[in-house]
């Protein structure tokens, strides 16, 4: 059966600027994207998005004409609720505390209708579901997230063994190792959660890794990283220095020494060497974060939080991040002090003060920087690319006082 996967419309401005640039369920906690999760879990032939218009083509809804399960994109499954999703009849709907997680549909055309008007037959979750409904949630929820994609993804199979003499291993039943990773005289310590190491994975020398870990497909644990607990690096990321209970959803680098924690960087990021990031108040008071929904600071509710960064931000060398920070999508943020705690899309400067970013310089760098790894700024995301230059034109104050 068709599984379509659809941004609550009550939830995703609350995820911006993470949504900018992906539906919900693209986004990453634990080992796998939530999408990733209902896909294995379901064991589904076939998934689409409902989605923005704009990110539409790149993720596609799929068949929408014929039976579906639909599912909020923004919940995190567990065996529990996947069995009460399966047993659901057509025209059944499941709701946790008047939001919908899930329906079975006889015809997916529907799923519009059924979004804004529910469905009569409700059924309601038999547990409290985890719904994503702010953006630090996924790093608070990822050491929990960890663990279960590691079960999911590891049950009835065999690791690859360390195959490192000057490799040390703590509670090496809970590490587990894909084919073509490469450790050189490492730190594995999974004694206080799971460390999972993806396909072509590399751990270079002296890298201390601590779980919960993901380290994903073709990511680089670089030489004396210090990666402290609670950690994703997605595909294909490089890191170094120290890092904890963070998330780089993927093709993102932080290669060098500097500090990050509590912190989420989308996709085709770049921290410069001794990049740092705050993640707690001197006077230890709640973080309070800048929220694109409602266009003010709100409160958190935590005292620690770092850094928050949208799809194809860089920040140049030395830069110093102020507790609870958000930067946009397209930003280059350089030079001396704290630059602002909300840092708009597609702004160029720091503390001294921004201006645009235009979207053909932006483009010639994705073009650098996705060509390094072989794949293309094509028209797909140059479309997606100008939607969110439009979309955040208000948030660069500086063009409205020229």
């Amino acid at each position: 059966m068709h599984l379509l996967l659809f941004d609550d419309p009550a939830i995703r401005p609350h995820l911006l600027p993470l949504t900018f640039t992906r539906p919900v369920a693209a986004l990453r906690c634990g080992i796998l994207t939530i999408a990733e999760k209902w896909q294995r879990r379901l064991a589904s032939a076939s998934l689409g998005y409902l989605t923005q218009p704009y990110l539409q083509v790149k993720f596609p809804a799929g068949d929408v004409a014929g039976p579906a399960l639909v599912v909020n994109g923004a919940v995190c499954p567990d065996d529990l609720l996947v069995r009460q999703v399966q047993a659901l009849t057509p025209g059944q709907g499941l709701y946790s505390a008047g939001v919908l997680v899930a329906a079975h549909l006889a015809d997916a055309s529907q799923v519009a209708e059924l979004i804004q008007d529910g469905l009569q037959s409700q059924v309601e979750a038999a547990e409290p579901v985890t719904i994503i409904t702010r953006p630090w949630q996924l790093f608070l929820r990822n050491g929990v997230e960890i663990r279960r994609d590691f079960a999911l993804l590891t049950a009835g199979r065999t690791s690859q063994p360390v195959g490192d003499a000057h490799t040390r291993v703590y509670a090496p039943e809970n590490i587990f190792i894909e084919e073509g990773v490469k450790i050189r005289a490492a730190i594995l310590n999974a004694e206080a959660g799971p460390i999972y190491l993806g396909k072509n994975a590399e751990v270079q020398e002296g890298a201390i890794l601590k779980g919960p870990l993901a380290l994903c497909e073709g990511a680089v644990a670089n030489a004396s990283v210090r990666l402290r607990g609670d950690n994703t690096i997605g595909p294909y990321c490089k890191v170094g220095g120290e890092i904890g209970n963070s998330i780089l959803m993927g093709y993102s680098n932080k290669g060098h020494d500097g500090y990050l924690g509590n912190s989420v960087i989308g996709e085709w990021c770049n921290l410069g060497a001794d990049t740092n990031t705050s993640n707690l108040k001197n006077n230890y008071a709640p973080v309070k974060v800048w929220s694109h929904a409602t266009h003010r600071f709100v409160d958190t509710g935590q005292t620690f939080c770092g850094l928050l960064m949208g799809d194809h931000s860089k920040a140049g060398i030395n830069t110093m991040f102020n507790t609870g920070t958000v930067v946009g999508v397209g930003a280059n943020i350089f030079g001396a002090g704290f630059p602002r705690q909300f840092i708009p899309s597609f702004s160029w400067g720091g503390a001294a003060g921004f201006e645009t970013f235009r979207l053909p310089k932006f483009a010639e760098v994705a073009e650098r920087v996705m060509g390094r790894r072989q794949l293309d700024y094509d028209a797909v995301e140059q479309g997606i690319m100008a939607e969110v230059f439009k979309q955040t034109e208000a948030d660069r104050v500086w063009d409205k006082a020229k």
